[in-house]
């Protein structure tokens, strides 16, 4: 075996059962990830497009409940434009925008798919399943449907497809960065 196939297979089993290390080359565990990355971002397009759906028969401006335990109301907007009405009007462009960005991070995936932890595939899941929800929006609509308004302070109404790209940014960047760290510090010890 080459040296690269000895060092992930070493990396994987310094990892142990947690599944955040990376995958040995040519295993069918690089395989599942990507199945597993494609399972969450449709899961996470059709829930999102879902409650869309249910919610966009009413107008625009439609209070849908009070406040729920005190941290958020169903409040709906469309919002032609980005976070706190960024870009108001370049639907077109944003959604373009979002489409790029997702194709670029699933490429990322693939190239990565032998290396790359579990919590990385959820992560990159959840922004591109996100960024899809809110691109159908932007295409199919003309607008983003927002409806999570939070109560206990000022903030842009939101949507599941937000949720899911702010968390998972934020996942895959922190499982990135220990999977890195991870990295360097195997490399240091092995010298």
């Amino acid at each position: 075996m080459s040296q690269q196939v000895n060092e992930n297979i070493a990396a994987s089993k310094r990892a142990g059962a947690t599944g955040a290390g990376p995958a040995p080359l040519g295993s069918k565990n690089a395989c599942a990830r990507l199945g597993v990355f494609a399972a969450i971002a449709v899961a996470w397009v059709v829930l999102d497009q879902v409650v869309k759906a249910a919610l966009n028969t009413a107008c625009s401006g439609t209070v849908f409940s009070g406040p729920i335990a005190g941290l958020f109301r169903l409040l709906l907007v469309h919002n032609t434009g980005g976070a706190w009405s960024m870009f108001a009007g370049a639907t077109v462009a944003l959604g373009a925008f979002s489409l790029v960005m997702c194709a670029c991070l699933t490429a990322f995936l693939v190239v990565q798919r032998k290396v790359v932890s579990w919590p990385e595939v959820v992560g990159l899941a959840l922004v591109v399943g996100g960024g899809i929800g809110n691109a159908i929006d932007r295409f199919v609509l003309g607008y983003v449907v927002d409806f999570i308004d939070l109560t206990f302070m000022n903030f842009p109404v939101f949507n599941i497809a937000d949720i899911g790209v702010t968390c998972g940014l934020v996942l895959f960047l922190v499982a990135w960065l220990v999977r890195e760290r991870k990295t360097a510090a195997t490399a240091g010890e092995e010298r």
